[in-house]
């Protein structure tokens, strides 16, 4: 293992890949400054990019990408109070107060300081957690793994923003999309409906770009006149003070522990770890009252916790292929691209991938802690660059990502239909996160289920028979059920959370 670790930190300091991280980090954290843009979306126009790099550089790229972003948007969410990316949005409710009442450097201080200490906890639990994961998930076979896959499926209810119902349908309706084209198991085509070109089926970038950057695209098109707050102060006082620190460490080490171990938990993603620790560090405080006002507190509770979120989403999603968020589903897209096994084989068959994500991780949180210091002053005025600017060259790139996977203009088209669907879904309040974890998930699911049919004769016992399998049923069915029974118990934080939203 730490051969491998300090490889790949050696490699990360070599001119290219250091020159991918830095560039990641810096077009992360500027993407996730910016409101109406996100990490998903500057990932999933990436991805073609991608094409003509190895596989390691490609996946240090995406991944300082994903850790810039994360941390980016707290700028727009304390500045003008609206968060770059979701996993901002309880950064908003301290954030900008603080910021109106004079004091924005502070707030971004604190704010930058405890991404900061949250990635770096949680990186110590990836890179000592995945190892020994990774080698007991390699035992596993067939029925196990379509076991995992199935808890990934069955998440779709935890992901899902307001209606469970609507959540399932949003992933039913991408299971379907993944099953268009050529049958893996008996080469048989199905739901082309004669079209010659279903016959490769929905390819994955057009589906991704059309479903997470041209909704968005269309969404900022018809709410490009709506009024930004904006506050027009100075960032002095960004650094926290040693009183600042002694105060603040059992708050920034229970927020990591949090975000973490939310983040491990596939499917649930920084906004719930924001949430959870923002929660908790409200019920626990003896001011609790100050929480919405401007305190250090709710900054670092919810900055803390959204970025281990982070690095604990990379945990499932390199040692079992389980993606821990919708920009995790990116991530083992990309891996699927560039032709890798995701889950446990990945340790044994492309280790420099495994530790080369970990090292980029770690070495992509400092980078975004100098750099966020150094640039937020100037990085606060590309927020109120008028979107109308930006809206061409997203569309242009969109364009040559969705043809360059296949040079076919059909992907053009598709790309534009799944656009408008994924506009009219966010229209109807429907998460197109779900959509995008059943389109990625669905066909995995099914090879493993088949092998596992093929292996057993046919036999579904295996599935209840096989005690990891058993477990992960069990934990499937506890899933699909939660929302069921936490329904009547909601965070303290979701009035506060519904006022943002209005």
């Amino acid at each position: 293992m730490m051969e491998h670790l300090i490889a790949s930190f050696g490699n990360l300091f070599t001119p290219l890949p250091f020159l991918f991280l830095l560039t990641g980090v810096v077009v992360g954290v500027v993407v996730g400054a910016i409101p109406g843009l996100s990490g998903g979306m500057v990932i999933a126009l990436t991805l073609p990019l991608t094409f003509l790099m190895d596989s390691t550089s490609a996946l240090i790229l995406l991944v300082s990408m994903y850790v810039g972003s994360t941390s980016g948007g707290l700028i727009s969410a304390t500045l003008m109070r609206m968060p770059g990316t979701p996993a901002a949005m309880m950064t908003i409710l301290d954030g900008f107060p603080m910021a109106k009442a004079g004091k924005p450097g502070r707030a971004l201080g604190f704010g930058i300081f405890a991404s900061f200490i949250g990635g770096l906890v949680s990186w110590i639990f990836l890179a000592t957690l995945s190892p020994p994961l990774a080698e007991i998930a390699v035992r596993f076979g067939p029925f196990e793994i379509f076991s995992m896959t199935l808890v990934a499926l069955m998440l779709i209810s935890a992901v899902s923003a307001g209606s469970m119902i609507k959540g399932l349908l949003s992933g039913m309706l991408g299971i379907a999309v993944s099953m268009v084209g050529v049958d893996q198991a008996s080469g048989s085509l199905r739901l082309t409906f004669g079209l010659t070109d279903l016959e490769a089926g929905f390819r994955l970038l057009p589906v991704i770009l059309g479903m997470l950057v041209m909704s968005q695209v269309i969404t900022d098109i018809v709410n490009i006149a709506q009024p930004i707050e904006r506050i027009q102060t100075g960032f002095r006082s960004m650094f926290m003070s040693m009183n600042d620190l002694k105060k603040l460490w059992f708050n920034l080490l229970r927020s990591s522990l949090i975000g973490t171990w939310i983040g491990v938990l596939p499917g649930i993603g920084g906004t719930t770890a924001a949430i959870a620790s923002y929660t908790t560090a409200k019920n626990f405080s003896k001011n609790p009252e100050k929480f919405g006002t401007g305190t250090e507190d709710g900054i670092v509770a919810a900055e803390t916790a959204n970025n281990a979120a982070v690095n604990g989403a990379l945990v499932p999603l390199i040692t079992l292929g389980i993606p821990g968020s919708v920009i995790d589903v990116l991530l083992l897209g990309a891996l699927i691209i560039h032709n890798l096994t995701p889950g446990p084989l990945l340790f044994q068959q492309s280790p420099e991938i495994v530790y080369g994500i970990n090292a980029a991780a770690l070495i992509a949180n400092i980078i975004m802690f100098v750099f966020m210091l150094a640039a937020t002053p100037l990085i606060s005025k590309l927020m109120y660059v008028n979107r109308a600017y930006l809206m061409p060259a997203i569309i242009v790139f969109c364009v040559i990502g969705a043809f360059s996977q296949g040079n076919r203009l059909f992907d053009v088209w598709v790309m534009l239909g799944f656009g408008i669907v994924g506009y009219l879904m966010q229209t109807a309040k429907v998460s197109t996160g779900p959509f995008v974890i059943g389109y990625i998930l669905a066909p995995i699911a099914e090879v493993q289920l088949r092998s596992g049919l093929m292996l057993y004769d046919d036999s579904f016992l295996p599935l209840i028979t096989r005690p990891v399998s058993l477990a992960f049923i069990i934990i499937a069915i506890l899933t699909m059920l939660w929302p069921f029974l936490s329904k009547s118990k909601k965070p303290s934080s979701d009035e506060q959370i519904g006022e943002l939203k209005k």
